[in-house]
């Protein structure tokens, strides 16, 4: 895998299928998260000045360094012009995920571009604009797809990481982390896995300053309140060690919805009326890959996983066809 800095590799797994010219409370979500990984990037390579736990920044470092366009994007406006500023890490990762939502679209500009221009991030048209109802009104929507043996990569390596015994770096620290407060950390574990996660960190919390840092800072946390009251789970993940919770009471934000795509052949034949979404599918310009056949198909669509539900929908008569329903690790 080519080498990507921290913000970047989060940026593949945070902006695929998000929308590209709409700012969702998904993609904000996502784009405060990004901006805290700015901040980390620069942090494990030495921006900062560290001394009894505050990170001084000073433009002048920032001159000297081999700074991005998008990492400047964020670090600027927290300087404030001034020459230097100071604060712990909790402050720099609070402060760099409040910017206002027109320095956020500067960021995201800012960092697609870079993507794209290393053909690791496209445009592409949205799925649902694939939708029946958007299709038929003539609808165009764009969304962003990352290059899949990219993203796959960084998934796997992170899910290796986590998941098996030995030392965890601090760069996966900081990427789970960053899954965590932007609610993407359940699109890659399943709950059986996330018990094993949620030791990790704690594990990782008693003896990982780094890890004991971050995992008691919340960046989302007033934004959920808002988007949604805490969801009232009894789950042990809410009543873990401080700073160690998975954080099932923040809700999962969707990056993509359920969508109808209208077939020609009728339900008893599966495997005609899966070609059949395939064939639309790949007309839109989607990359589709099937993982299980059968009268409710699996499949993977531009990285993420879909059940292929038959379904239809009544007009003036009833129009067969599939919903495509967002799948989740079990």
């Amino acid at each position: 895998m080519m080498d990507l800095q921290l913000a970047q590799s989060f940026a593949l797994v945070a902006l695929n299928a998000q929308r590209t010219l709409y700012m969702t409370n998904a993609k904000k979500v996502a784009l405060r998260s990004m901006a805290a990984a700015v901040i980390l990037e620069a942090y494990l390579e030495g921006c900062f000045t560290l001394e009894e736990h505050v990170l001084t920044l000073s433009k002048e470092v920032l001159d000297q360094s081999s700074s991005t366009l998008y990492r400047e994007t964020v670090l600027l406006p927290l300087l404030h012009n001034h020459a230097e500023v100071q604060g712990d890490l909790g402050w720099w990762l609070k402060n760099a995920s409040k910017l206002p939502v027109k320095k956020l679209k500067d960021f995201e500009m800012a960092i697609s571009d870079d993507l794209q221009a290393m053909k690791v991030l496209e445009e592409i048209p949205s799925l649902i604009g694939s939708d029946m109802y958007f299709d038929s009104a003539g609808v165009e929507m764009k969304a962003y797809r990352s290059k899949n043996e990219v993203y796959t990569s960084i998934t796997e390596n992170l899910r290796a990481e986590i998941l098996e015994e030995g030392t965890v770096a601090d760069e996966i620290i900081c990427l789970l982390w960053l899954l965590r407060e932007s609610g993407c950390i359940h699109d890659f574990f399943s709950r059986n896995e996330l018990e094993k996660i949620s030791a990790v960190m704690h594990d990782l919390y008693r003896n990982n300053l780094l890890a004991k840092t971050l995992f008691q800072t919340q960046i989302q946390h007033g934004m959920a309140l808002g988007i949604k009251q805490l969801l009232h789970m009894k789950s042990k993940f809410v009543k873990t060690y401080a700073g160690t919770s998975i954080n099932f009471i923040f809700p999962f934000l969707e990056r993509s919805q359920a969508v109808f795509i209208e077939t020609e052949a009728w339900f008893d034949n599966s495997d005609k009326r899966l070609n059949s979404v395939l064939t639309r599918l790949e007309s839109y310009g989607h990359e589709v890959k099937v993982i299980e056949r059968g009268s409710m198909a699996t499949i993977q669509i531009d990285n993420l996983l879909y059940d292929a539900v038959p379904h239809y929908v009544m007009m003036k008569v009833p129009i067969q066809g599939v919903r495509l329903v967002p799948k989740r690790p079990l």
